[in-house]
């Protein structure tokens, strides 16, 4: 395959990524996570019982679980995507292997992406035998947006090796914005699982007229009980008042940081229309989240900030990779 096909391969895998990555948020919303109790496929067959026969073969096999077709659905959609994904992965890491002895190719970086993918498939199993324990929730998530990270990055390479475009210049600000944003998605991760985005009502305290009762300890313990099936939350009020807040917290950091890069980059060109878009972005989100907080995180918001977190993500790789073109200021 010629370098440019692999780098179409590529575009193709930033694709599926995407839209595994926001399939897995409307799987969170909608609550299929344990739709199909079982790993990888749903009641023991690759497809969603649909018919009466199989919907009660599957009821007796799995007793006490309900077969929920739609949201079934939902949750085999997300893995059938996500399968497709693994598959243009592997076949990216193959090419690259053939490619080993060519000066440039980035063989590790597509090795590594190999790797992560193996472990996000890992990760969505125990995501269901482990019952949306927490911790492992909020891995996956930051795993499938490390994914879509590093498959821009070999994009970007890619593109470097088929000399459309070289890149030379870095800045810390731009590494510390991407650092934070992933801080504050962990954050975001952490706020769902533990279903917490209902625990407060009010833009800056959490309930309004009301004196805060935070337990951060609880909230943010790691502790784990066999069996326990964390789907509508396990956590007391304090604690996930506790996580609310500190999410909160994260997003003036993030805040903070974007606008740190913005006004480091606005003198240079080829970064103004990237660095626009990012500041738009970041105030839609910011204004998503606090609606979405005074209406108790209604499905489509609660969608459409996951979203935001994602177009954040890209519109900060985007103005990164802009500036390291090295296009003169102007």
């Amino acid at each position: 395959m010629s370098p440019r096909r692999s780098l179409l391969l590529c575009y193709l895998a930033i694709g599926l990524a995407l839209v595994v990555i926001l399939m897995g948020g409307w799987t969170r919303i909608m609550d299929a996570g344990l739709a199909c109790p079982d790993w990888p496929g749903c009641f023991g067959q690759l497809i969603v019982p649909a018919s009466a026969e199989q919907i009660a073969i599957a009821e007796q096999r799995f007793a006490g679980i309900e077969v929920d077709v739609f949201k079934g659905w939902i949750e085999m959609t997300h893995r059938y995507i996500a399968a497709s994904l693994g598959v243009t992965i592997f076949l990216l890491a193959m090419i690259s292997w053939r490619r080993r002895n060519d000066s440039g190719y980035p063989v590790y970086l597509s090795f590594a992406l190999l790797l992560l993918v193996i472990l996000q498939g890992l990760f969505g199993m125990w995501t269901v035998t482990l019952k949306l324990f927490p911790p492992v929730v909020t891995i996956h998530l930051i795993g499938g947006l490390l994914t879509l990270t590093l498959l821009v990055l070999l994009a970007s390479k890619l593109r470097q090796y088929n000399r459309i475009s070289t890149g030379k210049r870095s800045d810390w600000r731009l590494r510390l914005a991407i650092m934070v944003l992933f801080l504050q998605v962990a954050l975001g991760g952490w706020t769902s699982a533990n279903y917490a985005g209902w625990a407060c009502d009010h833009w800056l305290s959490c309930i309004a007229e009301q004196k805060d009762e935070l337990d951060f300890r609880s909230g943010f313990s790691l502790s784990f009980t066999a069996d326990q099936n964390h789907q509508g939350g396990v956590l007391t009020q304090p604690a996930r008042a506790a996580i609310q807040m500190v999410h909160r917290v994260g997003a003036f950091v993030v805040v903070a940081a974007v606008l740190l890069v913005s006004l480091r980059v606005f003198q240079i060109r080829s970064c103004r229309k990237p660095a626009v878009l990012l500041l738009i972005v970041l105030m839609l989100q910011l204004l998503v989240g606090g609606v979405s907080v005074i209406y108790g995180v209604p499905v489509v918001l609660a969608w459409a900030h996951h979203l935001g977190a994602v177009l954040l993500l890209l519109c900060l790789l985007w103005l990164k990779f802009r500036y390291e073109l090295g296009v003169p200021d102007g």
